[in-house]
């Protein structure tokens, strides 16, 4: 008789965190791995920030915070919501949770009923679809194409609404793609969730201030609907934070209400010491912040590079992306092609031929050292994704590796 519940044995793993331990797993017996493989940039938390936890410490914040988060740093991200997106979140309307994953848990959780519709752009973060699962939400994805930077339309949206319709996730700037909603964008999709008032709108902007086309735009400062929206971000890719593991939410009221009551079941408030710091984050202006626009042109730079050097990998189809610090090209022409007789992934896998995303990832890890993630993980197995979030010079010797992999096949 089967111990674990249906739910946890219909979730999958995270894809990009499998990939990435089989990377590690590589590199402990001694093989040269490149991980372009796990979102999470290459740069150190501003050391002002740092100071600011140091002093956090020292100042005994080491006891239970509020469940949402301490009051002044629910008034500094109440600022930020207005002066970076010119939204306006009262403090009562805004949680603090233990990472960006676990801020969109909730809000799925209390919206979601089982048979509820959630509606996914395809490509998607991996996270989206099995936590509408898990909820017992019935995923309906939307595909949208390279040609069309991955970006869904407003016709599309319309018919894929229905009655049972709770629910719609995506990212922007986005996450696997790079590629991110203007604001004319934003607005038909808008104009389309105004007809349906039963239906929420999570809007994931984790990676707002990584973007390569100026102002960040959001769905939720059109007034018609946001109180159908809720703000989701965070200080992991931005702030250069991920192992302090904060997110946070703006959202109507009802909704901000039923998270706290979810997260207080489930682990109370996030760390004490990592909301100072975050605190002192949010005081940063990406405007005049140097520690942001450093890492932001950083990896402008890099993006432009690798644009180039993929564009000269036979079988690579790619846009340039907008935003984050992904790409995400179609390799679908590598499909049905033969890698060598001595490829180790031959003899891993006993098969020679490319198939499919996960089948050319592996040929790549095993053979040319580079860890990727296979596009079917995001829900468009035509791609990989390739994150620039390490160095030139690993990047360049990645792209030199892949490229020589992919000549390789026959």
């Amino acid at each position: 008789m089967e111990i674990l519940s249906d739910r946890i044995l219909a979730m999958g793993e995270s894809e990009t965190l499998a990939m990435t331990q089989i990377a590690r797993e590589l590199k402990e017996q001694g093989k040269d791995i490149i991980s372009l493989s796990i979102g999470e940039p290459d740069f150190n938390t501003p050391e002002c920030v740092k100071e600011y936890a140091k002093q956090a410490i020292d100042d005994n914040y080491t006891h239970y915070p509020p469940v949402p988060g301490y009051a002044d740093l629910l008034k500094a991200i109440s600022h930020k919501f207005k002066r970076d997106n010119n939204l306006d979140y009262d403090t009562n309307q805004i949680v603090v949770s233990t990472g960006g994953k676990q801020s969109i848990y909730q809000v799925v959780m209390a919206l979601v009923n089982p048979g509820d519709e959630v509606i996914i752009p395809t490509p998607y973060w991996v996270s989206y679809r099995e936590i509408a699962k898990v909820a017992g939400g019935k995923c309906v994805f939307i595909p949208a194409k390279l040609e069309n930077d991955f970006k869904i339309t407003a016709e599309q949206l319309r018919e894929a609404i229905t009655p049972k319709t709770k629910l719609i996730m995506f990212s922007s700037p986005s996450n696997p793609t790079g590629m991110l909603y203007s604001k004319e964008e934003l607005r038909s999709l808008a104009e389309v969730v105004k007809e349906h008032p039963q239906v929420v709108v999570m809007s994931d902007e984790i990676y707002e201030h990584i973007n390569f086309q100026g102002k960040h735009e959001s769905i939720a400062q059109f007034d018609f609907i946001k109180e159908q929206v809720v703000t989701v971000n965070g200080v992991a890719k931005g702030f250069a934070m991920t192992g302090w593991r904060i997110g946070f939410i703006g959202a109507p009221v009802k909704i901000a209400k039923a998270c706290k009551k979810l997260q207080g079941q489930v682990t109370s408030a996030t760390c004490s010491i990592a909301q100072r710091a975050t605190l002192k984050a949010m005081e940063m202006d990406p405007t005049t912040s140097k520690d942001i626009i450093d890492m932001r042109n950083t990896f402008k730079a890099r993006r432009d590079m690798v644009f180039a050097l993929l564009n000269e990998i036979p079988g690579f189809k790619q846009r340039m992306p907008q935003g984050a610090f992904y790409f995400f090209p179609d390799v679908s022409a590598l499909y049905g092609k033969h890698v060598p007789a001595d490829s180790q992934f031959a003899a891993t896998y006993k098969k020679t031929a490319i198939e499919n995303s996960t089948d050319l990832c592996m040929y790549l890890l095993y053979d040319a050292n580079v860890a990727l993630v296979q596009g079917s993980a995001f829900g468009d197995d035509n791609c990989i994704r390739l994150s620039y979030a390490t160095s030139e010079a690993n990047l360049k010797e990645a792209c030199r590796r892949i490229k020589a992999a992919v000549e390789a096949m026959k």
